[in-house]
């Protein structure tokens, strides 16, 4: 994480824009005009950071111009490919400003709503979340994310709004607070609820992608997804040993109905059989959930690889 030192104090901007891209040379000049446009009627001063994802058309190269004519403008073009969840959260983690707002680069986040996050910060919430009402999406698409958000909602450690993507503004105390957290698998819209900082929603209909084609497909949204399970909850770990506990009830009406055969004069050897099979199971799935849990104790306390690795950066 980039902290603003001392001397960085009095040049660090009031708002941070960041725009992740990756293949988006049609949008990004068009989103970067827009964006200044907006930011300019509502904050004394700003900075907009894109991170490129290894893009393979000309997107660097119109940045780069854009860096040029403006040095509120940087860059940060990564060595590969890092994921939709890393690259974006480590271009938050670079910012200076007192808020950070999250921006795509194809329009389908309305920089309209740049003022409205901004008043509702100064305000006094310390995260604004725009909030998808309505989504021209097929059913295919629509029910597997609806049948998501409810498992999460149901076996997270926290809840997550469905409609919120990350999109809008988060206080520098809150972005300072998750980049501590050194989240190898950053689930960041997820962070942000977790840290129960006061947070306030914003309806809005998401646009039509302004051009070019989306970056994701199936297996990047089930990548996400399952990034996204992985970090949001704890229960899959312990799985095991709830089941444990479900397979000893097991195993204990096995026993009584053992007992039960015997005292009526009848042979018990098959419910003991059963009592003995669900007994070991009942262990080895206890000691998975054991040694599940230490695994995800370990890797709390061992995280350390960064977000991503940075090719080059301009105009920091």
């Amino acid at each position: 994480m980039n902290e603003p030192r001392p001397s960085d104090a009095a040049t660090a901007p009031e708002i941070s824009i960041v725009i992740p891209c990756r293949n988006e040379e049609l949008n990004v000049e068009p989103i970067a005009a827009a964006a200044i446009s907006e930011v300019t009627k509502h904050a004394a001063s700003y900075e907009i950071i894109f991170i490129d994802n290894r893009s393979s058309d000309r997107t660097v190269e119109l940045v780069k111009g854009l860096c040029r004519a403006n040095p509120n403008v940087k860059l940060i073009v990564n060595s590969r490919n890092f994921g939709q969840m890393r690259s974006p959260t480590h271009a938050i983690y670079q910012t200076r400003g007192a808020a950070v707002i999250g921006l795509c680069a194809d329009f389908q986040d309305p920089p309209e709503m740049i003022g409205e996050f901004i008043r509702r910060w100064r305000a006094g919430a310390k995260i604004v979340l725009g909030v998808r009402s309505a989504e021209r999406t097929p059913l295919s698409v629509k029910i597997p994310r609806s049948i998501g958000y409810g498992l999460l909602n149901r076996l997270g450690d926290y809840a997550v709004i469905p409609g919120a993507t990350g999109f809008g503004l988060y206080d520098r105390e809150v972005v300072d607070c998750l980049a501590r957290w050194n989240e190898p698998e950053p689930f960041f819209r997820g962070m942000l609820v977790e840290t129960g900082y006061r947070l306030e929603t914003i309806p809005y209909e998401r646009p039509q992608r302004a051009a070019g084609r989306t970056n994701n497909n199936l297996f990047t949204s089930i990548d996400f997804a399952l990034s996204a399970f992985a970090s949001s909850t704890k229960l899959w770990l312990r799985l095991p040993i709830y089941l444990s506990l479900l397979v000893g009830a097991l195993a204990a009406l096995a026993l009584i109905a053992a007992i039960v055969l015997l005292a009526l004069g009848r042979s018990p050897w098959g419910m003991l059989g059963t009592f003995g099979a669900a007994l070991g199971f009942s262990a080895v799935f206890f000691f998975l959930g054991l040694v599940g849990d230490q695994v995800r104790v370990i890797s709390e306390r061992t995280r350390g690889a960064p977000l991503v690795v940075e090719e080059e950066r301009i105009n920091f």
